[in-house]
């Protein structure tokens, strides 16, 4: 059966799209390195280490992606934060590279779930 459509709808927030902008303009590769996760979420696979500290509403999950434009591995690469919403909705939070931000704390994150749910309600 083949199905042409996506499983899994995958939006960007704001802080996302800005930060992609930001880091693209650094790390040429950065759409094609982020492209497998990418796939993988809307395959359902929700790929990544959840983030803990969040309280059981939110379903945030931090995946390491490997910057093929710096030859240091995944490690050094970036790492972009998601949140399930439903098992057919996932929102990317936000995207960073490691080597400009050590790591985001949970109070970041619900800082920018807060600022994404004012502008939904």
């Amino acid at each position: 059966m083949l199905n042409d459509s996506p499983l899994v709808q995958i939006d960007l927030s704001p802080e996302y799209k800005q930060n992609l902008r930001t880091l693209s303009k650094r790390y040429r590769n950065i759409r094609s390195d982020t492209q497998d996760v990418f796939e993988q979420i809307q395959a359902g696979n929700f790929v990544g280490d959840r983030i803990a500290g969040l309280g059981e509403n939110y379903i945030v999950i931090k995946v390491r992606v490997k910057n093929s434009n710096i030859q240091k591995g995944k490690s050094a690469g970036y790492r972009l934060v998601y949140q399930v919403e439903s098992p057919t909705n996932v929102l990317l939070l936000t995207i960073y590279s490691k080597s400009d931000h050590d790591d985001i704390s949970s109070a970041e994150i619900l800082s920018i779930l807060a600022s994404i749910s004012g502008d939904d309600e």
